[in-house]
């Protein structure tokens, strides 16, 4: 039988059907989803399917970070970005162009549309599968219970889909520093910014801002910034970064930021121990994303956790408490990818329903979304080699290329490891050269297991990048 559908108001959302003002203080539930992104919403929806009952709380927009706070706005901006880096290049295809320049609020303005009405269509998708929704924040009073408001609700599986929040800063000053949620609230472009961290926010905010004509420049505390990402196509970024203005200094420590009047100085010591300042507008945390956990009183869930990091096993459930799941960018060990926490959410339903799922994450595609873009999937060339896998580096500069050159492509590199005996692809990773659309041919072929030379033999449109990749391997 299926349950009476209840929606509560989501902050400034609309009421999609009547709260049932009768309804109990307290209610039973096969399944409690703790946040409506992209993962709550994979296992809610799962779920619901088999004609269980399911309820999803929020306690800010329904539809999470991605589509309302993250890689969809930020994608408006990055897109901006890519027409400016066209329209540098003008002069090769013989274009004249007479003077550019970046309208922010305008642009800001139509990275609203993309957001405008979002929250309020997933509530209204919930509401039509029936799903129960309730607004709050939620902490859990039971292994089996958590309250919201005035209401306490138990279920047969709770799943944690809360998301993430930018990392704790250190040092003095941290509450000086904004997020990435802020520049998406700019309503006008600062002279300049420093980025502490070097990871893929940072790197493809940075291109967004130093195009639209702020000066930028990332501190990263390793020896290089993409530390995950494999370590020639990053140095072929870096390289273009700089071309870009963007400054780059690796190997630092930030020991303080202090406000100094309208500018903020930010101190740090260089890798040679040196003690150095530098002044922006705007200091942005870029250091990465924690689990968005600790007010969920997860002691009293009876959940295992060391700090943000909850404890769970091959299938995503919690070690300790085997009523609860956890996915997407709540869980630790994963890549904060929005695909992944989809993945990890329809993972976590069917799992809740019986079909005992390891998630396998060796073939997922990941991109930073630069200009140009890096994209990769598999094994890095160092992690091939701590692997103990003989395998054959295929590395291209493809910049003299016919196909890149009738883009007047600044940089073009691709990098494709091979299995020695046998040609199965290990990783690709990419950067330009449509990098972001050609990286799902190599993990389509990693997935289903066909090698380099079925691959080549594929016959392509021409011409175009994709017909590159018989060269590429």
């Amino acid at each position: 039988m299926e349950r009476q559908v209840s929606v509560e108001r989501c902050m400034n959302l609309e009421y999609h059907g009547a709260a049932n003002q009768s309804e109990p203080m307290n209610a039973n539930y096969d399944l409690i989803v703790l946040g409506s992104g992209n993962p709550g919403m994979a296992a809610a929806g799962t779920v619901r399917e088999s004609g269980r009952s399911v309820a999803v709380i929020e306690d800010r927009d329904v539809g999470g970070t991605c589509p309302i706070r993250g890689c969809v706005p930020k994608k408006v901006l990055v897109a901006a970005a890519e027409v400016l880096s066209q329209i540098e290049r003008a002069a090769e295809h013989h274009i004249v162009v007479n003077g550019t320049r970046l309208d922010w609020a305008a642009l800001m303005a139509r990275k609203q549309e993309f957001v405008r009405g979002v929250p309020e269509a997933f509530a209204r998708s919930l509401s039509a599968r029936g799903i129960d929704q309730f607004h709050g924040a939620a902490h859990f009073i039971g292994p089996d219970t958590v309250a919201v408001g005035s209401r306490n609700l138990s279920a047969e599986n709770i799943v944690i889909a809360t998301g993430s929040r930018p990392r704790e800063l250190p040092f003095e000053g941290a509450e000086l520093a904004i997020t990435s949620e802020d520049i998406l609230r700019l309503e006008s472009l600062p002279d300049s910014f420093v980025f502490l961290g070097g990871g893929v926010i940072a790197l493809e905010f940075a291109h967004v801002l130093a195009r639209a004509g702020a000066r930028v420049t990332i501190l990263e505390a390793a020896s290089r910034p993409l530390l995950r990402f494999d370590g020639d196509v990053v140095d072929a970024l870096s390289a273009e970064s700089r071309r870009n203005g963007i400054e780059i200094i690796a190997g630092v420590r930030v020991d303080a930021i202090r406000r100094i009047g309208d500018t903020i100085d930010v101190h740090y010591s260089a890798a040679s121990g040196e003690r150095r300042k530098i002044m922006a507008e705007h200091v942005v945390n870029g250091t990465g994303r924690d689990p968005d956990v600790t007010r969920l009183d997860l002691i009293a869930g009876e959940i295992r956790h060391s700090g943000p990091r909850i404890e769970v096993d091959n299938r995503l459930r919690s070690v300790s408490n085997p009523r609860v799941y956890v996915a997407g960018d709540a869980l630790w060990s994963s890549a904060q990818l929005s695909p992944v926490a989809t993945f990890e959410g329809n993972t976590v339903g069917r799992n809740i329903l019986g079909q005992s799922i390891e998630p396998d994450y060796r073939v997922i595609p990941a991109t930073v979304f630069s200009v140009p873009a890096l994209a990769t999937v598999g094994l890095t060339e160092a992690e091939a080699e701590s692997e103990g896998i003989d395998h054959i580096v295929k590395l291209n500069d493809m910049r003299t290329w016919r196909s890149a050159r009738m883009h007047a492509e600044p940089v073009a590199i691709s990098k494709v490891l091979l299995e020695k005996e046998g040609g199965r692809i290990l990783g690709a990773h990419l950067l330009g050269h449509g990098s972001s659309e050609i990286i799902h041919l190599f993990a389509f072929a990693m997935k289903h297991n066909v090698t380099a030379s079925e691959l080549a033999e594929t016959v392509y449109a021409y011409p175009s990048f994709a017909s590159d990749v018989k060269y590429l391997i």
